[in-house]
């Protein structure tokens, strides 16, 4: 991309590294203008304050004959940490789990253990074949898409619903809210639910077996589950007014629990993919969208989110560090990882996908939404 045709919004920090930003006018950028229509439709936080009330009754109403009335899917980070806290202070009795990938930093561990013995929690942790999720992983690395982070992020979702099965848990919380994720360019990436993606890459790259790998497929995820099974996904940070520092503040005071760096860095695979990976090797840095996310959602200012993404991800020796361990980790050669980092680039429309069924279901629940 050359000097003249780089723009960046003059709202939130997002930029032309996303080759499908539109601007208006006013030098706003799409993604702020479709945050701002999301923020319309909302209720007045008194009413959403209302049906959290109610959506609590209905899921303690639910499992009042189980051990559990829901599941939270625990990773260590902010969201998920406060949702955990939220879902217990609103007299919930949430089963927290947390899905194993093999990339825990030590703090994301130190801060469930934390959390889940302040709150009295029960803690189940499912553990992911390590060497088939090697295998997957080196498998998307040498396939050259953008998002690496998808055989961590299927396992995450299929370990979940596997458990709650289990359990006959009906509600499922999850973390993802408007607030902090409000941003997120669909240029930047593909969804991690395409099961018939994932085996596609790993047929053509990967070495062995996916036996014991999670898994979840479209019909299980929009159907099963849901219809047949009755476990449904609940977005409850959505129905509060939630704060990035201020729930960080809540949980570092109360429970102990401790900052790890970054959106998503509890994970020190995800950390290198996405402070490394993607910035060499697609010229993007996400860091954009999650601090974009802040900014729009009136969290942070411009000029803070500006100065946050000047620095670096990593000290030029830690990023040596990391890179000598991740390539360790994955069983991999320096050189071949090189070569990994030279080869041409490749989207998900290169391999075998469901973007089709996925597009149908967009398009069918647009359809509904009207009616």
């Amino acid at each position: 991309m050359g000097q003249a045709d780089y723009r960046i919004c003059v709202r939130c920090i997002m930029d032309s590294t996303d080759h499908d930003i539109a601007f208006d006018d006013e030098g706003v950028c799409n993604h702020c203008r479709d945050y701002e229509a999301i923020e319309r439709a909302q209720p007045p936080l008194a009413e959403r304050e209302r049906q959290l009330e109610s959506l609590v009754a209905k899921i303690s109403q639910a499992g009042k004959r189980q051990d559990y009335d829901c599941i939270v899917g625990m990773s260590g980070g902010v969201d998920s940490s406060y949702l955990a806290y939220l879902a217990k202070s609103r007299g919930l009795r949430p089963l927290a789990v947390h899905v194993d990938a093999g990339w825990n930093s030590e703090l994301a561990v130190k801060n469930i253990e934390s959390l889940v013995k302040a709150l009295d929690i029960d803690l189940v942790t499912f553990v992911v074949d390590w060497k088939e999720m090697q295998d997957l992983q080196v498998a998307f690395l040498r396939s050259g898409v953008a998002n690496q982070d998808i055989p961590q992020d299927h396992a995450f979702i299929a370990g979940v619903f596997r458990i709650a099965s289990k359990h006959r848990i009906k509600y499922v919380l999850s973390g993802g809210n408007n607030s902090t994720e409000g941003i997120l360019p669909e240029s930047w990436g593909y969804s991690a639910l395409d099961l018939r993606h994932i085996k596609g890459i790993h047929k053509r790259f990967g070495r062995g077996r996916l036996s014991q790998y999670p898994t979840i497929n479209f019909f299980q995820y929009y159907i099963y589950y849901p219809m047949l099974r009755g476990i449904r996904t609940v977005r409850l940070l959505n129905y509060i007014d939630y704060n990035k520092k201020e729930a960080m503040d809540k949980l570092s005071t109360d429970f102990g629990w401790r900052y790890y760096g970054g959106k998503h860095f509890e994970s020190r695979y995800t950390k290198f993919f996405q402070s490394y990976y993607l910035p060499q090797r697609f010229g993007y840095d996400k860091r954009r969208a999650h601090l974009s996310s802040l900014v729009v959602s009136g969290q942070l200012e411009r000029s803070a989110a500006l100065e946050e993404f000047a620095e670096p991800g990593y000290s030029p020796e830690s990023l040596r560090e990391e890179r000598a361990f991740i390539i360790k980790k994955l069983g991999i050669s320096e050189d071949e990882f090189d070569k990994i980092q030279h080869s041409p680039k490749r989207t998900y429309k290169d391999y075998p996908s469901s973007e089709a069924l996925f597009g149908l279901k967009d398009r069918a629940k647009s359809i509904l939404a009207r009616i």
